[in-house]
């Protein structure tokens, strides 16, 4: 990696996550969707041109990758596409402001364990906020030790896998790029578990 704000590269899993917004593309039109950690912003692009009303987010202490990602709107027709400072695990006035929301994105989020609870923590917030949204998410696999599952016990979450065939994204490359290469890439939706736990 050739600068410490990730952010400013397009990554195997955000190209995985815009494979399957392209997938489901009919039904975005009008949803309200949130991409949190989005860096470049791939999928909430997709998202936008597709007719979905996008908010995209990174870290309020990356001021570089929020500059990247507004470049990324404009380049793809988007200007106006707004484009928020958002840390995960802090309950900022941004984060307690946002509006009603359908889908909250982010590709590649899960990438560093130390922040694992820290994105469990604002999503749970979002989803509690919004009871009928998801947590559409795509992670590399880096580590078998590396796991959410007890964080989701914890928040009271609960999360279902995508298989990547189901939506022709298990493939070395997707849309004329060379991503996502021989990586191995999941996807899962996280919703709120129901009391019983499911």
């Amino acid at each position: 990696v050739a600068d410490a704000q990730y952010g400013l590269y397009v990554w195997p899993c955000a190209v995985v996550l815009a494979q399957f917004l392209w997938a489901h593309r009919d039904g975005l039109r009008g949803k309200r969707v949130l991409e949190v950690g989005a860096g470049a912003g791939l999928p909430g692009v997709l998202a936008a041109r597709c007719g979905a009303e996008v908010l995209l987010s990174d870290g309020e202490e990356l001021p570089r990758c929020l500059r990247h990602c507004r470049r990324s709107c404009r380049l793809n027709g988007l200007p106006r596409l707004p484009v928020l400072g958002l840390t995960w695990g802090r309950l900022a006035p941004p984060l307690l402001a946002l509006p009603p929301l359908d889908i909250i994105l982010g590709s590649d989020v899960f990438f560093d364990p130390k922040d694992f609870e820290d994105i469990l923590t604002s999503v749970y917030y979002l989803l509690e906020k919004n009871p009928h949204a998801q947590f559409w998410t795509t992670y590399q696999v880096r580590s078998a030790d590396w796991s959410i599952e007890a964080l989701l016990c914890k928040w009271k979450l609960k999360a279902t896998r995508v298989p990547l065939h189901s939506f022709s994204a298990d493939k070395e490359h997707l849309a004329g790029s060379s991503l996502p290469g021989r990586h191995t890439i999941e996807m899962i939706i996280i919703s709120l578990a129901t009391p019983d736990g499911t």
